[in-house]
């Protein structure tokens, strides 16, 4: 049911039902080169992580967890900021397809894998956002960069935009509750809360 009422509510003016699943069919093909280009992260950060652990001093990395955004989830993004649904829609207008978030214990710590992250020769920093310095609104306070990371196919080299996320466990864990809250469980909240 979800599916259909995904399909239904986000069909750009123009196109059927029919013709976005079609889009969506084949976009999904062209989405590994995003699972690939957060591999890719997710290694270096390991590795940064290992590292610390073998030469047993303070480990700036806590956890790292990924994601690639569900291919209605783009076409939805796409279709609600009035760009084209196609594959190269998205590699020119989506910086946040591919995400990983890098769990710190402390503040100090992201600023450490951050600037790990930046030595990485191989990497392309696009974006820098500190929302530590400089908090939203609503108090939220991490560290986000998108780089493009080199992925080796068969044939070719193509750079993939990942974003990352630094956050530490206490933002971590309030920024969850609070996605939960408005964005998975909207219409059950009382309006007090």
């Amino acid at each position: 049911m979800e599916f259909k009422n995904i399909l239904e509510n986000n069909v750009p003016q123009g196109h059927s039902a029919e013709e976005i699943l079609a889009m969506a069919m084949k976009m999904q093909r062209s989405m590994s080169l995003y699972e690939s280009g957060i591999k890719e992260i997710c290694t270096k950060l390991e590795i940064l992580q290992r590292e610390a652990q073998v030469q047993s001093i303070h480990n700036p990395i806590e956890s790292i967890k990924s994601r690639v955004k569900n291919i209605f989830s783009v076409i939805e993004k796409l279709n609600r900021k009035g760009f084209e649904v196609s594959m190269e829609s998205v590699e020119k207008n989506l910086y946040d397809v591919a995400g990983v978030r890098v769990i710190c214990p402390y503040i100090d710590d992201i600023y450490v894998v951050a600037e790990r992250i930046r030595r990485q020769d191989d990497l392309r920093v696009l974006i820098e956002k500190d929302y530590i310095k400089y908090p939203k609104a609503n108090g939220y306070r991490s560290f986000h960069m998108v780089v493009e990371v080199p992925v080796f196919l068969s044939d070719s080299k193509r750079y993939v935009r990942v974003e990352i996320q630094l956050r530490t466990i206490a933002v971590d864990f309030w920024a969850s509750l609070e996605h939960q809250i408005r964005y998975k469980m909207e219409s059950q909240i009382p309006g007090e809360i």
